[in-house]
């Protein structure tokens, strides 16, 4: 295919290159005609130049659909060695300068043909050349020469230009020979330089860090895969932009600090912590030519510390809350009764039942807000069973839209279910507590009205549950500590809601996180384990595709540890 290709190459080549030299021939003979007295008929001369012309042209079609390009190869060498011989006639046979044409059809049949082909190429111009000198010297044909040499001076032309045909012929051949020579080694080299590049950016793009390098300037000039999908942006996104300005902290460099975790937010998900090491990319004489950044995904790591940290946090309030909580509601209790005692005083002034009374309130919110804090610190008794999530979304949703109608908050409450059903091995009540929670948050974020969204959908094994508000969203630092006791937000709360929430996804083993930029809103995010999960897992080891079968099929409960707990009662209060 490649050899095919170059000759139809230097074919195309040749049909310009003998355009261009006919122009030229044409342009010089009419001045030389114009300027000297010679018996040059121009006419006959100008004909066969067009017919030349013509011929060209009629190749340069025959080109794009005929693919026999050896046979036109000889057919175009042996029109220009018939071509060259009329115009040679016409110029005046052995006084013509145009003689010259033939070496180079010579040279042209050596580049496009075999070899040999330049030697038959030479003997047969030497032909026609000397058949065209004799029939002019005999006068078999009407002769424009304006000399009349001597036979043994026409035999020294004829046999000097064997010899300079034959030489041509050689010289062409071995010219070519090299060249040829030389375009295999450069192929093979070429080959071998693709392979090497190809092997280079297969373990480039086969590397599981992601890995973006740059110039001088901090403009990225390659990213590998596993760093495209770590930003969640395609080559064309990230090729010659500024590699700072993807990340939201600043980058290491590779003079002072070779290592640092940066930030940066994905378009799809949500912020994403990464270790970025960064090295200066250089050449061996021409010092640095750029940097190199390599990216490890920190995220999971630096959540699950979270969550550790979060934990143990929880654990010493819990603590705390069953050492001290008695203790405080038993003088709770005596300052209310002293405190109701004293307001049935008759003789008490307005001002001092107005005082009694901010008591006795606040001594009930105390009070509310320990019975809370006992709430979280008791251990929780949990009844597993088969429950759909679906359902309790339904009804927690349709309970929250009456009251948002009823109160005319201006909220507005979306909701899209992916699958009609999505079950779970759950204790419905806490989970419905979980939803409630949940959204009671995000319609006290939103003051001034807004859209609450709340989607159910598939996310490999666990059942993905979103609510997305329009609130005034949180900071960075607030997200961070959302689920921890006493981080509420809003006045009046005890912030142990979300904390308890987080209890109780903890004990379904189940993920829950939120994502939020202040005036931007803010989405819980919680995934809890499908019912069907180990038996998909199964069906995919074994090829088969369980997304093709039917909702029933799908809900036939799976022998997850949370089912066999509840098989045997041991998860029932």
């Amino acid at each position: 295919m490649q050899s095919t290709f170059d000759e139809r190459n230097w074919l195309a080549w040749l049909v310009r290159v003998r355009i261009l030299i006919l122009t030229f021939l044409l342009g010089i003979q009419l001045a030389v005609a114009q300027l000297t007295p010679a018996r040059l008929p121009l006419r006959l001369f100008i004909s066969t130049i067009l017919l030349w012309f013509t011929v060209s042209l009629f190749y340069v079609v025959l080109l794009s659909f005929w693919q026999e390009h050896r046979l036109q190869a000889s057919l175009q060498v042996l029109t220009d060695l018939i071509m060259v011989s009329l115009v040679v006639h016409e110029t005046g046979a052995w006084d013509s300068s145009f003689n010259f044409l033939y070496p180079l059809a010579i040279i042209v049949a050596g580049i496009l043909l075999p070899r040999v082909w330049a030697y038959l190429v030479a003997a047969l111009a030497f032909i026609l050349y000397g058949t065209v000198l004799e029939l002019n010297y005999y006068g078999v044909v009407r002769s424009y020469c304006t000399t009349h040499p001597e036979l043994k001076a026409l035999q020294g032309i004829i046999f000097v230009n064997l010899f300079a045909f034959l030489a041509i012929a050689y010289l062409a051949g071995q010219l070519v020979a090299k060249l040829r020579q030389a375009r295999v080694q450069l192929k093979h080299a070429s080959g071998a330089l693709e392979d090497l590049q190809i092997l280079h950016e297969n373990i480039i793009q086969s590397i599981s860090s992601g890995l973006i390098t740059t110039g001088l300037d901090g403009r990225i000039t390659l990213v590998n895969n596993a760093a495209q999908k770590l930003l969640e942006r395609t080559p064309d996104q990230l090729l010659g932009q500024p590699v700072a300005g993807f990340f939201l902290d600043a980058l290491p460099n590779a003079e002072s600090q070779s290592h640092a975790e940066v930030r940066f937010d994905t378009r799809s998900t949500f912020r994403k912590t990464v270790r970025v090491r960064v090295t200066a990319l250089s050449g061996l004489e021409r010092g640095a030519l750029g940097y190199v950044y390599a990216l490890d995904d920190l995220t999971e790591i630096r959540r699950l510390e979270r969550e550790v940290r979060m934990q143990d946090r929880l654990a010493a309030v819990g603590r705390l809350a069953a050492a001290i909580a008695h203790e405080i509601r038993n003088p709770l209790t005596s300052i209310a009764g002293s405190v109701s005692m004293l307001s049935g005083i008759p003789e008490m002034s307005d001002e001092h039942r107005h005082l009694l009374d901010i008591v006795t309130r606040e001594s009930q919110r105390l009070n509310g807000i320990i019975t809370d804090f006992l709430a979280y610190s008791r251990g929780k008794q949990y009844r597993f069973d088969k429950t759909d999530l679906v359902l309790l979304l339904e009804d927690t949703l349709t309970l929250m839209r009456h009251r948002m109608t009823a109160e005319n908050t201006g909220i507005t409450i979306e909701s899209r279910f992916a699958v009609p059903e999505a079950l779970v091995i759950a204790d419905g009540d806490r989970i419905k507590q979980v939803f409630w929670n949940i959204v009671e948050n995000a319609v006290r974020a939103m003051r001034d009205g807004g859209t609450l969204k709340v989607i159910i959908e598939r996310h490999d094994a666990d059942w993905q549950v979103s609510f997305a508000d329009t609130g005034t969203g949180m900071t960075p630092q607030q997200t961070e500590k959302i689920f921890e006791p006493f981080q509420s937000n809003f006045e009046g709360g005890t912030g142990l809601g979300l904390a308890v929430v987080y209890q109780i996804v903890q004990a379904h083993e189940g993920k829950i996180w939120a994502r939020s930029k202040p005036g931007q809103g803010t989405t819980f995010v919680l995934r809890l384990r499908r019912l069907d999960a180990e038996k998909l897992e199964a069906e995919k080891q074994d090829g088969r595709n369980p997304e093709k079968e039917t909702f029933a099929n799908r809900t036939q409960p799976a022998p997850t540890p949370l089912a066999a707990a509840a098989a045997e009662g041991r998860l029932h209060g």
